[in-house]
């Protein structure tokens, strides 16, 4: 899938440019009230005992901020956070050479944790439960291990796929939190806090218009800001209205829940050419030309949260609300599939 997909809610190059919009401390962050209560627990326990923070595992959707959790927690505790992704670290010296330059109570943020190698997740249990390195040295009959002692330091993990992760990795995180969609809410304060960092005029028409479709997520927020923004500096006064809002969305083929040509795409491959499924995710991958892996994580999700698709044994169904948003008859089958909670 295309990564200048706008709605897509993986990060891409363009995204790093929004960085001096994210939150720095955790009274910034909006948002994920439970989360940020139970965050807030376990940064003043660790202060209060001069301990490092136990160690995170966040996960959930792309897009949701959970590397900006990661920095908040640092800059909440005033250490140094480090910054890795588990596909970087592809040998067990690799993730050696990043612990022994930590210093103590600092966060190494390791993101898309679930694709730790198995033999780099061997380095890291010990390092996590006993803050120790075991490095061997030599080979054959002459070699010996030596356990080098670490200092006090917190692994904050993120990934999109829980399932993934091995059972001994995810039981030496003393702390996991799922971080989940945002309410309408939640982000047009989101956006309407980010338009006035970038100095961006709005009526509360406007930004609730992108809010809506946002997809509950406040990366695809942002970036629609962005190209909305450039809309009414290019087409409008400058001036971020409900009109300009919709005029720019429409323009980009994002409806009115926020789905765009894939989703709707996804969903049009099922009803007209599968009646409506069961069908394989594979078969609908083959049949728009996309990697099954994106749909599942990228498209699915949304999908599934607006109750427009479902999972059975024999593969995924399009359900009666997706079928009267696409303005599309429905016909009752004879018998349903049951869906997979």
């Amino acid at each position: 899938m295309d990564n200048q997909r706008i709605s897509n809610p993986e990060n891409t190059s363009e995204d790093q440019y929004g960085n001096g919009l994210r939150p720095r401390m955790l009274g910034e962050v909006i948002g994920q009230n439970q989360l940020r209560e139970n965050l807030g627990i376990l940064i003043q326990a660790a202060e209060q005992r001069e301990e490092a923070l136990d160690h995170v595992l966040f996960y959930g959707p792309p897009g949701l901020g959970k590397t900006t959790l990661a920095h908040v927690l640092a800059n909440e505790i005033h250490a140094n956070i480090r910054v890795t992704a588990g596909p970087a670290i592809e040998r067990a010296g690799d993730l050696a050479a990043i612990l022994t330059n930590l210093n103590g109570h600092d966060i190494l943020f390791i993101d898309e944790i679930h694709r730790l190698g198995k033999a780099v997740e061997e380095v890291l249990y010990p390092a996590m439960e006993d803050y120790a390195l075991d490095i061997v040295i030599g080979k054959g009959p002459s070699a010996r291990s030596i356990r080098l002692k670490l200092p006090h330091f917190t692994v904050v993990g993120a990934t999109t796929r829980l399932a993934l992760l091995s059972a001994p990795l995810r039981a030496r995180f003393g702390a996991v939190y799922r971080v989940d969609y945002y309410d309408q809410e939640a982000l047009k304060q989101i956006i309407k806090r980010a338009a006035d960092i970038v100095g961006v005029t709005t009526d509360e028409d406007g930004v609730a218009e992108i809010a809506r479709r946002s997809r509950g997520t406040p990366r695809v927020a942002l970036r629609l800001l962005r190209r909305v923004r450039d809309f009414a500096e290019v087409r409008a006064d400058g001036h971020l209205t409900r009109d300009v809002a919709l005029e720019a969305l429409n323009l980009m083929s994002i409806d009115s829940l926020g789905l765009d040509d894939i989703d709707r795409m996804v969903l049009l491959t099922i009803i007209q050419k599968y009646n409506g499924g069961p069908v394989g995710l594979s078969t609908i991958a083959a049949s728009i030309s996309e990697e099954a892996d994106t749909i599942m994580d990228v498209v699915e999700p949304y999908l599934m949260q607006l109750g427009f698709l479902g999972r059975t044994a024999q593969g995924r169904v399009a359900t009666r609300k997706a079928y009267d948003h696409l303005k599309i008859p429905y016909q009752e089958k004879p018998s349903q599939p049951k869906l997979i909670e």
